[in-house]
């Protein structure tokens, strides 16, 4: 099935950018090899280990990451800032008890602070960064400093100076920005050599405000996806980390830069053993780029896609080993709008070059330059054809957002109609009720859903009320009777589902229906 978390029950786990660093973290080797005593009576004695120590790390392992800490900590820092956030009107927050309304004052009015009326507060937010070079450059991620109206950086020495930002990339979530001086302390990026899985690695930063702390364990993985945007291929290490160390380096055992902490994989919020920081050659390139104040460019199609899985390849009928990006919109007038790209169109290759997955569309378009030619294999309707398409220039993610739109909640409205059910879903057709009262752009088409069976496959898959039925298994979807027919012939041929565009608040999305036994 197309991999949608939309439609994928709530997981327990969380992933949180906010702070990658470190939470204790006493490095405690225990003793070299202990071996049973002579009589073996079951009694464990431990090697000398070398000359002069009780206990000797094991082999490979440092005598103590102290030399190296020392070292790199003077070019650490910490990062405060201030911004401005909405708060809610007409309410008074009291600790243990939340946000109370306040008699006589109404909702969505009242001033904010230094009798502005703009209903805001200021909050205050920290993290972490490091010294890249000797007059003053900073990098750190970009929602730590993202919207700041004043930053503040703390360096080891306890000095504190103001800072001012420089230039940030959201797509990678970096960012620099400056304090006025020099001769001061700095770290750099390795370039010449990647770290490999099990290599020992050091975190540095500013968890919970408490500044100056280091930890320490290996590279766990490479190249996780991790990213909605589809940027970053991450390093996973189990180095503590933990909130407030947003931004700050991850080290090898020489000191140098292979990354930049960024988020942690937790149930609780706080460190598991799961952290992620972004690779030292791609910090290095975009932070160079914004230390000279230039923006960061990249490739753009204008898609949305999704990766192929082997569910979606069977519902629609193509090789269990298909595999490729799935377009499940086109932007209007984009590049790929006008070479011919179409919604439901399977990328599989550009340039020549395999695609496999959508993160590797995203990746391979994003290094192309605006103008560049780039040359796409698709499968339609089960043929491949090639289509030629001009890069463009990728708006930002802001952008992106806003063109989206927002779902502004529905407004109280005739019951819907009764529908007709199919494999667990009541659809009926889109009237100018239904339309008002689940916010459907007037350009969408098909039949919409008024409720699910809780214990049908759709239900399992919480598919929501308002959800619209575009296309099925690449039929058009006008009516109730054209999904019955498109999941009556899937069912006939022996497929396992069948593939459906829909549309949410969030826009065009792919998902496998798989059916049901029987109707």
């Amino acid at each position: 099935m197309l991999k949608r978390k939309e439609f994928i029950l709530g997981a327990a786990v969380g992933l949180t950018f906010a702070a990658a660093a470190t939470a204790g973290g006493v490095i405690s080797w225990p003793g070299a090899h202990a071996a049973p005593a002579a009589a073996q009576a079951g009694r464990l004695v431990p090697s000398a280990g070398a000359a002069g120590l009780a206990f000797a790390p094991p082999q490979g392992a440092p005598l103590s990451f102290a030399d190296i800490f020392q070292q790199v900590a003077p070019a650490v820092v910490q990062i405060d800032v201030k911004t401005r956030v909405q708060r809610p009107a007409g309410v008074l927050q009291i600790p243990g008890f939340g946000a109370v309304p306040i008699p006589g004052q109404p909702r969505g009015g009242g001033s904010g602070e230094e009798g502005e009326d703009d209903n805001s507060t200021t909050a205050l937010g920290a993290g972490s960064g490091f010294l890249i070079s000797a007059d003053g450059f900073i990098v750190t991620n970009n929602h730590v400093v993202e919207n700041a109206e004043e930053i503040k950086v703390k360096l080891s020495d306890g000095r504190e100076l103001k800072a001012r930002l420089i230039g940030r990339d959201e797509g990678t979530d970096l960012a620099v920005i400056k304090v006025d001086g020099d001769a001061f302390p700095f770290v750099s990026f390795e370039e010449s050599a990647a770290p490999r899985v099990g290599d020992w690695v050091i975190a540095v930063g500013n968890p919970f405000g408490l500044g100056g702390t280091a930890t320490a364990g290996i590279v766990s993985a490479m190249s996780r996806d991790i990213d909605p945007a589809g940027y970053n291929e991450y390093l996973q290490i189990d180095a503590a980390i933990n909130r407030g160390n947003s931004g700050g380096p991850t080290f090898d055992i020489y000191g140098r830069v292979i990354g930049v902490n960024t988020a942690i994989f937790s149930p609780t919020g706080g460190s598991v053993g799961i952290g992620f920081a972004i690779p030292a050659a791609t910090a290095k390139s975009v932070t160079d780029k914004l230390m000279r104040g230039e923006t960061v460019e990249r490739g753009y199609l204008g898609v949305q896609i999704v990766t192929l899985s082997s569910e979606a390849a069977a519902a629609l009928g193509l090789p269990e080993n298909t595999k490729g990006a799935y377009v499940g919109d086109v932007t209007a007038g984009g590049p790929a709008d006008k070479a011919g790209v179409k919604v439901e169109d399977i990328v599989v290759s550009v340039n020549g070059d395999a695609i496999d997955s959508s993160t590797e569309l995203t990746r391979r378009v994003a290094r192309a330059k605006v103008g560049d030619a780039l040359r796409l294999e698709v499968l339609r309707d089960g043929r491949r054809q090639t289509l030629d398409v001009r890069a463009g220039r990728r708006p930002s993610e802001a952008e992106l957002r806003a063109g989206l739109g927002e779902d502004e909640g529905a407004q109280a409205t005739p019951s819907a109609p009764a529908g007709q059910a199919v494999e667990g879903m009541t659809v009926t057709g889109i009237t100018p009720a239904l339309r008002q009262r689940y916010s459907i752009p007037d350009g969408v088409n098909g039949v919409v859903v008024t409720a699910v069976e809780p214990r049908s496959k759709a239900g399992q898959m919480q598919m929501p009320a308002g959800m619209v039925i575009m296309r099925a298994n690449n039929r058009t979807v006008a009516s109730a009777a054209d999904l019955k027919a498109a999941v009556d012939a899937a069912r006939s041929a022996g497929r396992p589902g069948v593939l459906l565009l829909v549309r949410t608040s969030s826009g065009n999305q792919s998902v496998v229906l798989e059916l049901s036994k029987s109707e």
